[in-house]
């Protein structure tokens, strides 16, 4: 990396919702890329144990298959694991081959774990370097939102996360709220009242939609 005035934000402690995601470059299966370019984007940037297993192989064909959908919610999909280069682009070429699913986003190589060590992907507890299944969801100023994190052994729901990005988006602000289960189309709510006057004489100010306010 040539830059002179790149310098790699490190954490002195673990990541929280409201930190800015540690900025970084690496090589990946699209070629070097530098987590700052994705500013002025949503970006799903998550990690996985390792190439070749059966789990993430799961995990990455739907995320190729749902990757138009992120598009359409103008968030970009980011991979990582621990593994090399080589060793990414032969799983995908896998993918491609086995499945018939063409992996566009990129896949970055952590061999160093330096990235994976820098997000807390990396269980410190566990006798090798694998990574955890950590997702951060990043805004388009580069802040992380939601963090999402799963062991080795189970998978993330790709609809899940799609439905989370659209919640994100729908209470950027701080003016609304998505109630539980929220999807696109849905009513959103109002924050909870701060004064007597607010609350009024019902008994349900606790669950006032957004358009009632």
């Amino acid at each position: 990396m040539d830059d002179p005035n790149f310098r790699p934000i490190l954490p002195t402690r673990p990541l929280r919702i409201g930190d800015v995601a540690p900025d970084f470059v690496a090589r990946t299966t699209r070629g070097e890329v530098r987590l700052s370019g994705y500013r002025k984007r949503w970006l799903l940037f998550f990690s996985h144990p390792a190439d070749f297993t059966p789990v993430c192989t799961t995990e990455f064909v739907a995320f190729a298959q749902a990757a138009e959908k992120f598009a359409a919610l103008n968030c970009s999909l980011l991979g990582l694991s621990v593994d090399s280069l080589y060793s990414h682009l032969a799983w995908i070429r896998a993918i491609r081959e086995t499945f018939g699913v063409t992996v566009n986003f990129p896949l970055v190589e952590d061999p160093s774990m330096a990235v994976g060590r820098a997000y807390g992907m990396v269980d410190e507890t566990l006798p090798d370097s694998a990574t955890m299944r950590a997702s951060y969801f990043i805004d388009p100023q580069g802040v992380i939102r939601a963090m999402t994190w799963y062991p080795y052994n189970v998978g993330r729901s790709v609809e899940e996360m799609l439905r989370l990005l659209a919640a994100l988006q729908a209470t950027t602000g701080d003016k609304v709220l998505a109630p539980e289960g929220w999807r696109p189309g849905e009513a959103l709510m109002a924050p909870p009242a701060s004064s007597l006057a607010e609350m009024g004489e019902g008994t349900d100010w606790f669950c006032r939609k957004a358009s009632e306010v």
